[in-house]
């Protein structure tokens, strides 16, 4: 018998509107902290995974799109990604990262650099991304957040992506960041008592 779908089911929509939103207003990335608060919120508070198992709208997505749809070749994934060297390695640079993009916006917000209107893919290529945004009430330092948190999350999609194309559709989750951190909570929660 199939199962009822529930409303955080559809959680792969807003996945997929915070992309688009980000292409076309830079400014809509902000809603992209939501993406990290309320994992952290649900791990501190209850102890368990249920954000990554349940909520998680990048992973329906890919289950989406990669199982539904079939664009995936549903193979294992290798072993020495599942391996605490990898995920952990990967959640400090990614870590790396994200205090660099964090350091830009402080200097746009001092005044001592200019803001960059790119994305960063793929922590390399820098791609233009001037049609995005085209000033506000608010300070360069806001859009500068708003480019390099958008960077974050488009980078961490298209290697989802890639995983999923390469292996099972969510194997991206294996070694996500968030999942990472939340596992460790985790730990630390159940550990304390």
């Amino acid at each position: 018998m199939k199962q009822k779908k529930q409303w955080y089911d559809y959680l792969w929509i807003f996945s997929l509107t915070y992309l688009i939103l980000g292409f076309f207003n830079i400014l809509f990335a902000w809603l992209g902290l939501l993406c990290f608060f309320i994992p952290l919120a649900i791990s501190v508070a209850k102890g368990n995974k249920a954000y990554c198992n349940k909520y998680c709208g990048r992973g329906q997505l890919f289950s989406l799109v990669g199982g539904r749809f079939g664009l995936s070749r549903k193979k294992d994934i290798p072993g020495w990604m599942k391996s605490g060297y990898f995920r952990y390695g990967f959640l400090v640079f990614f870590f790396a990262m994200f205090f660099l993009m964090l350091w830009n916006t402080y200097l746009v917000f001092a005044g001592a650099k200019n803001l960059g209107t790119v994305v960063s893919l793929l922590w390399t290529f820098k791609l233009p991304w001037h049609w995005a945004y085209h000033g506000t009430l608010f300070s360069d330092g806001v859009a500068q957040f708003a480019f390099g948190f958008y960077s974050v999350m488009l980078t961490s999609t298209v290697l989802g992506f890639l995983t999923m194309v390469l292996f099972k559709p969510r194997s991206w989750c294996v070694y996500c960041p968030m999942g990472t951190m939340t596992q460790l909570i985790c730990k630390a929660k159940h550990n304390a008592f």
